[in-house]
């Protein structure tokens, strides 16, 4: 059997070809410590220093302002434990129920221990209530955390908003931006932001690299203790080689972002489009919300979206949700949603990228509405046990 068609861009990207090439010296040939003051050494700092640069200029700040970290996870811990650690006064940390478990487990873990946590609803279309923040920020508040585009949805939280709100009681602002860089502008000081997370993966560089934007006179404690590396925010020997993958993917993304736009959101369109003409009553998770252009969260009516992806072999994608012991669990973020537990668990996530071709998206809708079919003809439906199970979900109740 051939590989099927990958539609689960925002699980991992491939590595690029030239993100490859460019790693390849640094894994074969230019071994040294970045920290060693001979020439083996000092070719690889001019190596992490012109990956610094790279980020740096995606994101239109600083390249002093960038540290690296082994992902987005890392970053985030980095972000939320650092800032609440370097302002022990303030303890009150704002997030919303829908996080990703890389920011929502480090808040839960601040909740644990003495802090205040509030986490923003949002509406239909999956967007954070204004109001609400508004309500809750005061100058107890440390930190206001939230992931800017949704990894499951697409939906893109109005950040700018949130920060101006923020910044009136002289909080800090965290997004985490892995799903974001690459796929739309993000620049800081549009953003106006003072934390921001980049994931390498996410973009066409390797698994186990990332970025936080560290805004200049941002405070922050590290976490790990050691060496002066990263400026003493991230000590450890440097991933030189991925490090060198991480800036020359930001670096093809960001050039080719309108191009990547305007090709990725008409194929997801005519994906959308073409589902929605084959299977009655199929609803789009956050189509009211601005999405990432490669993004498609769909509810399948009367099946469960793990049912019809096993009738579909032909197609790799994902539920956003799990099935574990025969229980499916749907989506906490689609249920915050205000959709009831059994429709949301009817979700498929379709996440294109770079390689998806027209042909694709065609298969990929023949194999989703055969598979449908192949369900509901079954009728089984899939639905036994469903359950909601999500940290943030049960934090918040």
């Amino acid at each position: 059997m051939s590989d099927p068609i990958y539609l689960d861009h925002n699980a991992t990207t491939p590595v690029r070809q030239e993100v490859v090439e460019a790693m390849l010296p640094f894994l074969t040939q230019h071994f040294g410590n970045p920290s060693s003051a001979h020439v083996y050494g000092q070719r690889a700092r001019h190596a992490v220093d012109r990956a610094r640069e790279q980020v740096a200029a995606a994101l239109g700040c600083k390249p002093q302002e960038i540290l690296f970290t082994s992902g987005g996870t890392e970053a985030n811990n980095l972000a939320i434990r650092g800032v609440t650690a370097a302002l022990p006064y303030r303890k009150h940390v704002i997030t919303t129920a829908v996080e990703h478990p890389a920011t929502a487990e480090p808040c839960n873990y601040l909740g644990r221990n003495g802090y205040k946590v509030d986490r923003l609803g949002v509406d239909g279309d999956g967007l954070v209530d204004l109001d609400e923040l508004d309500r809750f920020v005061d100058t107890n508040t440390a930190l206001v955390t939230i992931l800017f585009a949704h990894n499951e949805t697409g939906v893109i939280q109005p950040l700018l908003d949130i920060a101006k709100l923020a910044h009136r009681h002289s909080a800090v602002v965290h997004a985490d931006a892995a799903q974001a860089v690459g796929k739309i502008p993000v620049r800081v000081e549009d953003l106006r932001v003072d934390l921001l997370t980049v994931a390498g993966h996410k973009l066409g560089a390797p698994k186990g690299v990332g970025a936080l934007y560290v805004r200049t006179g941002t405070p922050l404690a590290p976490l790990l203790l050691g060496a002066s590396h990263e400026r003493g925010l991230r000590p450890g020997t440097e991933n030189v080689a991925s490090i060198v993958g991480l800036g020359a993917a930001i670096e093809l993304a960001v050039a080719e972002l309108d191009k990547y736009a305007g090709r990725i959101g008409g194929l997801r369109d005519t994906l959308w489009q073409s589902l929605q003409a084959g299977i009655p009553d199929l609803v789009c998770n956050g189509e009211g919300a601005p999405r990432l252009p490669n993004t498609l969260s769909v509810r399948f009516p009367r099946v469960t979206g793990h049912a019809v992806l096993a009738a579909a072999p032909e197609l790799a994608a994902s539920t956003g949700s799990a099935c574990h012991d025969g229980s499916v669990t749907a989506p906490a973020v689609v249920v915050a949603m205000g959709v009831d537990a059994e429709a949301a668990s009817g979700t498929v996530r379709l996440s294109l990228g770079r390689s998806t071709s027209l042909d694709d998206v065609q298969q990929a809708v023949g194999a989703l509405v055969r598979g449908w079919r192949r369900v509901i003809e079954a009728g089984t439906g899939g639905g036994a046990n469903i359950e909601v199970t999500h940290v943030d979900m049960a934090a918040k109740a």
